[in-house]
């Protein structure tokens, strides 16, 4: 059980500057940067390795930032807040920590870079070569099971190999993440903590994640399973332009991931499975030129044939585009470029690549990200209410949380 008192009676030295609680993103660039500083740090991490969610991020390529992260491609009750973060660690200096120990950017796509010729795993061997050399110590395996908070510092109760053990610091940093992906470890740590010592909590949500068909249509998207379609994905707050995925169970892919953490249960979103042209303007041309063509022709030079057939159901495909009524017509144009979907959930946090919500900004400073609250306890990464696009711009963040920590422990 997490608790947090004032004990006047300290018994013991302090073991370190601070006790971080989370060995991911934020808090390795959080020790890492400490250590640059000269302070100690000793990161607790409930996972039998530092760095789990970096290996497996982007199929183990690691997208580790996004060219072009600023606050607008975040999601938060308060969008400003991560100014001051940004402003304090920005995209060039990711770029270049990285490229100082040996990794360089890739441009894949829409600002999204990647370790080029290496990957996740050299990632997080920068930290944990750097934790070595600065002597920040990396305890795996620590499942933490209460906080105390001192009139000097806290200490920090964990269990490790079904031992009891504690460690004080007069600073400590939760950084333990969100709760997507459980089945590597992720829990509700700093949720918990932060409810049970009234911080405001906005409601979480997954976010980033695949979202569901179920009913009438489900055999529909079921039949196109595996085909993938460029597309523009937009509700009354956004639009998206990447590509979708059919699935056996509904829709993934990049613009499907993005909406998603816009999307809210019961309502619909809209896609455009033709942007930047008009479906209606190319039957017009066809018409003049070859009147005899069918609508499924056409059709199959911009979509898969497995997506032709099955707008079968909607549109009348086997029709020569000479013959389409204007009624059809204005029927084509509607389901290609409005082809609403009101999807019936999404695939929970197992799918889900980040977590939507968590702790209140409010509850923070913006220029340090300590407690309002209580005093010498700080708040970094994906557990706070700031969620990024798909893309690196979650890394980001994660990164400039850890930075701007480290500066005030």
């Amino acid at each position: 059980m997490l608790i947090l008192h004032k004990n006047n009676n300290i018994n013991g030295l302090m073991e370190a500057d601070a006790i971080i609680i989370g060995a991911g993103a934020c808090g390795l660039m959080c020790a890492v940067q400490a250590g640059y500083l000269g302070k100690k740090v000793i990161l607790l991490e409930k996972s039998d390795k530092p760095g789990a969610k970096i290996l497996i991020s982007g199929g183990g390529r690691c997208n580790y930032t996004n060219l072009f992260a600023s606050d607008e491609q975040f999601i938060s009750n308060n969008k400003h807040f991560i100014k001051s973060a940004f402003n304090q660690w920005t995209v060039a200096d990711t770029i270049s920590f990285f490229e100082t120990y040996g990794i360089s950017g890739k441009e894949k796509t829409l600002g999204q870079l990647f370790p080029d010729g290496k990957n996740a795993r050299d990632i997080v061997a920068v930290f944990t070569e750097l934790c070595a050399d600065f002597g920040q110590q990396i305890i795996c395996g620590a499942d933490v099971t209460d906080i105390e908070q001192q009139e000097d510092g806290f200490t920090i109760g964990y269990e490790k190999n079904g031992k009891s053990k504690s460690l004080k610091a007069p600073k400590l940093v939760i950084a333990t993440g969100g709760l997507p992906i459980p089945k590597m470890g992720a829990t509700d740590f700093a949720l918990r903590f932060a409810r049970k010592h009234s911080l405001n909590i906005v409601e979480t949500a997954p976010a980033l994640v695949p979202l569901t068909i179920t009913g009438k249509d489900e055999a529909w998207y079921t039949q196109l399973s595996g085909n993938a379609i460029f597309c523009e994905v937009s509700n009354d707050e956004i639009s998206f332009e990447e590509n979708i995925l059919f699935t056996h169970w509904g829709l993934s892919g990049p613009a499907i991931l993005q909406i998603s953490s816009y999307w809210r249960p019961g309502t619909a979103i809209n896609i455009n499975l033709l942007p930047g042209k008009n479906i209606t303007d190319l039957i017009e041309a066809e018409r003049r030129d070859n009147g005899k063509l069918l609508l499924a022709t056409l059709f199959n030079r911009i979509y898969p044939k497995k997506f032709t057939d099955a707008m079968a159901k909607f549109l009348p495909v086997d029709k020569q585009v000479a013959t389409l009524t204007k009624a059809e017509l204005e029927r084509i144009h509607q389901t290609i470029h409005l082809f609403a979907v009101k999807p019936a959930g999404d695939k929970g946090y197992d799918k889900a690549e980040v977590m939507r919500g968590g702790i209140d900004t409010n509850n923070l400073s913006s220029k340090t990200l300590e407690c309002k609250t209580i005093p010498g306890l700080y708040f970094g990464g994906e557990c706070v209410d700031v969620t990024g696009w798909l893309g690196g711009y979650n890394f980001q963040w994660a990164w400039a949380a850890g930075f701007v920590i480290a500066q005030n422990l």
